[in-house]
């Protein structure tokens, strides 16, 4: 069993390990954005960041693989953000009753943690309350998280039919991989360590005491809405941010329904054309900008106060700016009579 003192330094880790990953992320786009001081490493960054129609038109095809391996991304995704839903959900329910109870966490965080009694009991309670809001928060996030990625993963089967001559660099694979894998756990990063905690503890008792000792109920007799109650006692932000999100998923299945149909029209014409209709009006990558914006409801969703989901936000930010930058040029290059009014990402501006 972990004592306080290895759960906090296991959280320490957590969160720096994922901070400093997002930081390794964020710096070389940025540095290869500067225009003309740093032209090899923009050249570098740009050969990872070509897919699809971008990488085609390139020179050399090395260090790829088939673009429909987006589909592996979304796997990942659904199989991890949901175990790691389920987890901080049954173990917020558990252990975290965010409520009038809530004083009941510090109790049974003292006794899986190895027992502390250094606060006094008021503290303890309210560090009990603030605790178990941070908790059902993760737990928000991850269930918007879960909405996203199994959409993500609807489109790559049913929407999106990569032709077989679609590729993309080695490192875009990898850097997606990594990103569904960090994403969905930054998401919850402030529990993360005492979730695996609970589950390892969880998985452990079940074997050693079997299903019937451990009064493990039928889903049918399950009160369902006992689990969801406490989210209703989330603050407005949460609502707010999750609003936000919500306006940016429509976005990006809107004009992912558009890219889809194009695909299907270069299938039987086995020529490009420019796509139009919602936010293609504005900017050359919608799509890109409405994850921005999902994104961005993420963060507000978490209230601001956690280092690692603004570099979340950060990374995404500059990895689809660059990326539409790419896209971008590409559409002027081919098409002589490109919308002159329409942006790479950001309308009006950039």
């Amino acid at each position: 069993m972990f004592s306080l003192g290895s759960l906090l330094k296991m959280e320490i880790k957590v969160d720096e390990l994922l901070s400093a990953a997002w930081l390794a992320g964020i710096l070389p786009i940025l540095v290869a954005s500067i225009p003309c001081r740093f032209s090899h490493l923009q050249g570098i960054i740009s050969g990872f960041a070509k897919r699809g129609k971008t990488l085609r038109s390139s020179s050399s095809q090395k260090f790829t693989v088939p673009q429909r391996f987006f589909l592996h991304f979304y796997v990942v995704a659904v199989l991890w953000t949901t175990l790691l839903l389920v987890m901080t959900w049954s173990y917020a329910y558990k252990m975290v009753p965010f409520g009038s109870d809530s004083l009941h966490f510090s109790t049974v965080a003292s006794h899986l943690t190895g027992g502390s009694h250094i606060f006094s009991m008021h503290k303890s309670h309210v560090t009990s309350v603030e605790h178990g809001y941070r908790v059902w928060r993760s737990v928000f996030l991850l269930i918007l998280m879960e909405i996203q990625v199994v959409r993500r993963l609807y489109e790559t089967i049913y929407v999106f039919d990569y032709s077989p001559s679609a590729r993309m660099h080695i490192m875009g694979y990898f850097t997606g991989m990594f990103f569904y894998t960090a994403a969905p756990l930054s998401l919850c990063s402030v529990c993360a360590p005492e979730v695996f905690n609970f589950a390892i503890h969880r998985v452990a008792e079940f074997i050693v005491k079997g299903r019937d000792k451990m009064l493990i109920r039928p889903i049918s007799e399950i009160d369902w809405l006992v689990y969801v109650q406490p989210l209703t006692a989330l603050e407005w932000v949460q609502w707010v941010g999750a609003a936000i999100f919500i306006w940016g998923w429509i976005h990006q299945r809107r004009c992912h329904a558009i890219l889809g149909s194009l695909r299907e029209q270069k299938e039987q014409n086995d020529i490009y054309v420019i796509p139009y209709g919602d936010w293609f009006r504005f900017v050359s990558s919608p799509h890109y900008l409405a994850e921005i914006v999902i994104y961005g409801g993420l963060l507000f969703a978490s209230g601001g106060s956690d280092l690692t989901i603004w570099l979340l936000f950060g990374f995404v930010v500059a990895n689809l700016t660059f990326a539409a930058a790419e896209t971008h040029k590409w559409y002027i290059e081919k098409f002589a009579k490109y919308p002159s009014e329409r942006r790479a990402i950001l309308p009006f501006v950039y």
